[in-house]
């Protein structure tokens, strides 16, 4: 089946229906996430939240998304990528609809956990789609309007948000979030086509699956929980320590650790881990900072965030003929001191110079930087992989993004916490972004050393 779907598709020269069907899932994923972000006031007024519960609106999600992507991902390379980008609409879907009308904090806080292990699932299915019903050019050109929609995504979730939240209840956010799930189920039911099935070779890593998830989600809260963070740092190496030596030994290992082996997908998967620790403090940091030194409003932050969202979004679209033209290596390379140059003029110029010098102009550089880094770093990073462990792969680049963004967000909190002035705080927390930015590009010049196997 999956050979005869191939066909069907490149052999008409273009992308059918299954690319819009895998952009809009992702883009629902990113919608989520700006909803949160542009809700919490009005979520903590509503529900009588105090600032650590209202905290865990986010971790929840990011607990059991990180804790089970891998899982996600094993399982449509077991099964088949249709049945899991389903079952993770299915459950994406009726936890939104259990989110809107949560009666209680308690109530809505579970049912953003049950959100995260559908996001778990959707997530690499989407990524791992692209790899079963595209190849070669087709392939990069899809993967880079995926990237595309993370640019773009960002943006417009970051709107929709604000302007809900401006306007309307929290919860309406949620039934959008609902309604697009149901769109996509029947979308997915009606042309997403069985890929091909390899249980009859695969069998479930359980002791891996488990030792994962254990290790993941104690990482993400040793990052972001309140309580007991020590005891979760020595979970989190305990239980991340025995799963790289079950992988190693176990026959089907849930993450394959050949993935690792190769240069390229290497130093793609760190330079990713980095990139989005400065990405996602600058997206976090940035809109607060807006309404607290000038006295905007969220839907104002959010519309401020256009020079960035809308340059990424058009360099992105660029990204596959650059590709053709030079080398992925050299695309990503170039993205990455862009980006790195564009955090750096935000650090050195500062907020305090005006919204036009000192946050417009870095913004433009940063979203040329990450308009061209972002798809390269998607290609590289699941280079080279057979089609029965393309979904663990894709899984593992959707790991290093959640992952990369929380470490990377709870770090430069961190450096800059109990800093009063919002103009000092958000100029210092752009120098740790800096850092974690050269970081980046270190390596992704990395992926020039040596061969790839």
């Amino acid at each position: 089946m999956e050979n005869q779907t191939d066909d069907l598709v490149n052999d008409s020269g273009k992308f059918g229906i299954i690319l819009p069907i895998v952009l809009i899932s992702y883009f629902l994923i990113l919608l989520n996430n700006s909803l949160v972000f542009t809700s919490t006031v009005q979520i903590s007024r509503d529900m009588h939240m105090n600032s650590i519960m209202i905290a865990w609106v986010s971790n929840a999600y990011a607990l059991t998304f990180g804790g089970f992507l891998s899982f996600g991902a094993r399982l449509g390379d077991i099964l088949n990528r249709r049945a899991v980008l389903l079952t993770g609409l299915w459950i994406f879907t009726i936890a939104s609809f259990l989110v809107g009308i949560a009666p209680n904090q308690t109530i809505l806080i579970a049912m953003r956990a049950v959100q995260g292990i559908g996001g778990a699932l959707l997530a690499p299915a989407t990524l791992a789609l692209l790899m079963d019903y595209y190849s070669g050019p087709m392939l990069t050109r899809a993967i880079a309007y995926y990237g595309a929609t993370a640019g773009i995504g960002t943006s417009l979730g970051l709107i929709v948000g604000g302007i809900i939240s401006s306007y309307s209840s929290w919860r309406n956010g949620f039934y959008l979030d609902m309604v697009m799930g149901l769109i996509l189920i029947i979308m997915s039911w009606r042309y997403v086509h069985p890929t091909v099935d390899y249980q009859n070779k695969l069998t479930i890593d359980w002791w891996g699956t488990i030792t994962s998830i254990i290790g993941f989600s104690a990482l993400v809260y040793s990052i972001n929980g309140s309580l007991y963070r020590s005891a979760a740092i020595i979970v989190t190496i305990v239980a991340l320590v025995s799963f790289v030596l079950i992988e190693a030994h176990t026959k089907n290992p849930l993450m394959p650790l050949v993935i690792f082996k190769d240069n390229q997908r290497a130093s793609a998967l760190v330079s990713r881990f980095f990139m989005l620790g400065a990405s996602m403090s600058y997206f976090f940091l940035m809109p607060q900072a807006l309404q607290r030194v000038f006295g905007i409003t969220p839907l104002l932050a959010a519309i401020a965030f256009l020079p960035l969202t809308v340059i990424q979004f058009g360099v992105s679209l660029l990204v596959a003929r650059l590709t053709f033209r030079f080398s992925n290596a050299a695309v990503l390379i170039s993205g990455a001191i862009i980006d790195t140059l564009g955090l750096s003029l935000g650090a050195i110029i500062g907020i305090q110079q005006g919204y036009w010098l000192g946050v417009a102009l870095p913004m433009v550089f940063i979203g040329i930087g990450q308009g061209l880094i972002m798809s390269p770093l998607t290609v590289a990073g699941v280079a080279d992989t057979s089609g029965d462990i393309a979904g663990a792969a894709s899984g593992v680049v959707n790991t290093v993004h959640q992952i990369g963004g929380a470490v990377g967000l709870s770090i430069v909190s961190e450096m800059v916490a109990g800093i009063a002035s919002p103009a000092t705080m958000i100029d210092h927390a752009q120098m740790w972004m800096v850092v974690l930015a050269v970081i980046m590009l270190i390596a992704g010049l990395n992926i020039l050393h040596g061969s790839h196997k």
